[in-house]
């Protein structure tokens, strides 16, 4: 019976610790934080991780809203001799296909073997490329809107802010692969995420973002704006000053977890991902929203303008044609060559000029060539008794 009694004890032990060891994995992966779980954490055995299909839902549906808004944003970009709104559309474009590009590989790829990890983290680096580069862009074109609209000097700032970004990203990427951060290492897996270069790089550059971001946002308050033809636009500092709130955590972040306080990560976490998903459209609301949203096919545009009641015959000439400053950009519609005076007519007593001008917008332009003529009659009164313009 003794015997009986140890066999017994012997056995418990040795099931007990059978049940043990296959959760051994599991009590180690529920040791990590909620944090780290969302960065690798997969669906059921598919080997597809939640975070690259956090990432990749909305860049998709923006994706989708650019390719139905394609063939109208194709028409008013032909219209316009501006190419600045077509490199904002460049842009727009390439970082949403970058950033959905590098989901579906992540989705396809296995980041648990040596290959899969190296794919995975070459892929987050040409992504930050990419993002990087639109970022010094628009910045450089939202401060000088006006001194840039010429494809030589938009060619010049393209290729100086990818040299850039190229060279940023070649330093992060290195120091990702080369000295992974501890933080980003999953021992269960034994997989190294990708560590954004190591915390004190992203600490450091962050702040460096978050400054020049700061900035550019005070120009107006500050004697810069008397000698700088600073965007007066409100949604460009909206722009800035997002992208300054939005560096100014991602360095607290990287700071905390820098120095080993693992919240840190939970607001690195929430700042990467609203990076990586609502960049780029932040970008085409501040900048080209406004420019596709004109739908009507014609604008009629009707003012007044006094006229001294004393003038005499020599002294009177016809105004001259007045600048539509109710356009809501520069570029909408093309004006002043295809103003169509509908309907002009000048009262008997010289009190006020009523003037009808009809706009054609790029969503009705076929072509570029308008046949109008103007026939203008006088009235012999004496002194200008009346005068007609009218089209034929």
């Amino acid at each position: 019976m003794a015997f009986d009694s140890v066999g017994s004890d012997a056995v418990q032990e040795i099931v007990s610790n059978s049940t043990i060891n296959p959760l051994s994995p599991i009590t180690k992966q529920n040791d990590e934080s909620f944090c780290k779980l969302a960065l690798y954490v997969e669906f059921s055995s598919s080997g597809v991780r939640i975070w690259d299909v956090v990432i990749f839902i909305p860049n998709l549906l923006f994706l989708i809203f650019l390719g139905l808004r394609f063939n109208r944003a194709r028409l008013k970009l032909r219209a316009t001799s501006s190419p600045i709104f077509l490199t904002f559309y460049g842009i727009v474009w390439a970082c949403v296909l970058m950033s959905v590009l590098r989901c579906l590989v992540s989705m396809l790829v296995n980041a648990a073997t040596s290959f899969g990890g190296m794919t995975d983290k070459i892929m987050w680096i040409a992504v930050r490329f990419s993002l990087l580069s639109a970022e010094m862009s628009v910045v450089i074109f939202g401060l000088a809107f006006g001194h840039l609209d010429s494809r030589n000097s938009i060619r010049a700032v393209l290729v100086t802010t990818c040299v850039i970004s190229l060279a940023f990203s070649l330093a992060q990427g290195a120091l990702d692969i080369v000295l992974p951060d501890d933080a980003f290492h999953i021992p269960s897996k034994d997989l190294d995420l990708f560590g954004h270069g190591g915390m004190l790089f992203l600490f450091v550059t962050s702040l460096i973002f978050a400054a020049i971001y700061l900035v550019i946002f005070l120009l107006p308050c500050t004697r810069a704006r008397d000698f700088l033809a600073l965007p007066a636009k409100r949604s460009f500092y909206i722009y800035v000053a997002t992208l300054c709130l939005l560096d100014s955590l991602q360095a607290v972040g990287a700071g905390l977890l820098n120095w080993d306080v693992p919240q840190g990560l939970c607001l690195l976490d929430a700042t990467s991902g609203l990076y990586f998903t609502f960049y780029t459209p932040l970008v085409y609301v501040t900048f080209l929203r406004e420019f596709f949203s004109i739908s009507q096919p014609t604008i009629l545009f009707s003012y007044k303008t006094q006229v001294d009641d004393n003038l005499d015959d020599e002294h009177y000439s016809l105004p001259q044609q007045q600048s539509l400053t109710s356009l809501k950009t520069e570029s909408d519609f093309i004006c002043p060559n295809h103003c169509l005076f509908e309907n002009t007519q000048f009262a008997a007593n010289g009190n006020s000029i009523n003037q009808l001008c009809g706009i054609q917008s790029p969503d009705s332009i076929t072509g570029y060539s308008i046949e109008s003529s103007s026939s203008i009659e006088f009235s012999g009164r004496g002194d200008f008794g009346g005068l007609v313009a009218r089209n034929n």
